[in-house]
């Protein structure tokens, strides 16, 4: 059996491909970093370092990469004959793995299996938005291609901090994992894949996934940025920061069991893990990584607005996320783009005007004035 994952860093190797390693895939790594793809295939294996309670040494062998930006058709052609194709490139690459993966489509032969496709992003039915770049290339053939791949979303959960520069290939990851897939695409048959666990109905993992983890970790960036702490796990053994991530996160909770109707007990208990998580201080991971592209993480379907609007249309509690959302406001980061550029909107934008632009809310959602107060305090702030 053979895998394609597209996207070899710290995820790709420390995570998906450490799994599908397990599940005896062999290995080909797709990324356009050249010096990285060098650097996989001068060893023979890399080891996963798992930190923290419970963690133990995972050793990678059997693998190989390719530079999927000097060698496309190496890529296509491994496509063609793989069973299985991830990735973990961020939502906004998908675009651009989409043609490696149409034209390996069409290099396949018509009466093998289907390529199993699962996007694994952090985002909301990634696979589907893949798809849909692959059907839009290739227009009228797809007609004809379309038995060739299943395609399947998933939920993936990992923390993979900054890792040292003297590391090499391996990696450095936390203990706890989760990757949950819908299963009906796959009808029998499943990908081989140990840990991984195939649900009916994805969405409930997708959002408590995207709810809990992704809301309550750039919360305590954005709250610790605020309070000029350099480490997530410093940030949480401050009592008045973690009372707030824990206000910011009851609150999803209830909309999670309101919406997917989830056990508030068992979800309690499911916010308990991933905080203890975070304070893991094994895990060397900052603030300033983890609040990396603020404009992103205030957009209307990501982990703030997202909750935050569903639960203020439900007329559940915000108070929580809406201060997490002030502090994102806050973050200031001169190596981060977006950090730098959503500084100067704030110096130079009517509140309105930012406040829509950035949340893509519109001025009647009872949420709007909310965020619109946030805005026009840290505008207040900066002198605008």
């Amino acid at each position: 059996m053979k895998a394609v994952h597209f996207g070899a860093g710290n995820i790709g190797r420390g995570f998906v491909g450490l799994l599908l390693h397990e599940g005896g895939y062999e290995l080909v790594f797709s990324d356009v970093a050249g010096a990285l793809v060098d650097a996989i295939n001068a060893v023979p294996e890399y080891t996963v370092h798992e930190v923290g309670t419970g963690g133990r040494d995972t050793v990678v062998t059997g693998f190989r990469a390719i530079n999927s930006q000097s060698d496309p058709d190496g890529v296509a052609d491994e496509i063609a004959t793989a069973d299985v194709v991830t990735t973990a490139v961020g939502p906004n690459i998908l675009p651009f793995v989409a043609p490696s993966i149409l034209e390996g489509l069409k290099r396949r032969d018509a009466a093998a299996a289907p390529l199993q496709v699962m996007a694994c992003e952090n985002a909301i039915n990634a696979t589907d938005l893949l798809r849909a770049e692959i059907e839009t290339r290739a227009g009228d053939e797809w007609a004809t291609l379309a038995d060739r791949a299943v395609f399947a979303n998933t939920a993936v959960d990992r923390i993979v901090p900054g890792q040292p520069a003297d590391g090499g290939v391996d990696v450095t990851v936390e203990p706890f994992y989760e990757w949950a897939i819908e299963k009906g695409p796959f009808g029998a048959n499943l990908p081989q894949i140990p840990g991984a666990h195939f649900v009916d109905d994805l969405a409930p993992y997708i959002e408590r996934k995207l709810f809990t983890v992704n809301t309550g970790h750039a919360a305590t960036a954005y709250f610790g940025a605020a309070a000029g702490i350099t480490r997530i796990s410093d940030a949480l053994a401050d009592p008045a920061i973690a009372a707030k991530v824990e206000q910011a996160l009851t609150e999803t909770s209830a909309l999670l069991s309101a919406v997917h109707r989830l056990d508030p007990a068992e979800l309690a208990e499911y916010r308990a893990t991933i905080l203890t998580r975070f304070a893991n201080p094994a895990l060397p991971d900052t603030v300033q990584r983890v609040g990396r592209q603020p404009l992103r993480k205030l957009s209307r379907n990501e982990r703030f607005i997202g909750p935050a609007a569903a639960a203020a249309e439900r007329g559940l509690p915000v108070d929580g996320l809406v201060a997490a959302v002030s502090a994102a406001l806050r973050f200031e980061d001169d190596a981060d783009p977006q950090a730098v550029e959503l500084q100067e909107r704030l110096r130079s934008e009517d509140a309105s005007a930012i406040t829509a632009s950035v949340t893509g809310l519109p001025e009647g959602h009872p949420l709007f004035g909310r965020v619109l107060d946030a805005v026009r305090t840290r505008q207040s702030e900066l002198g605008s």
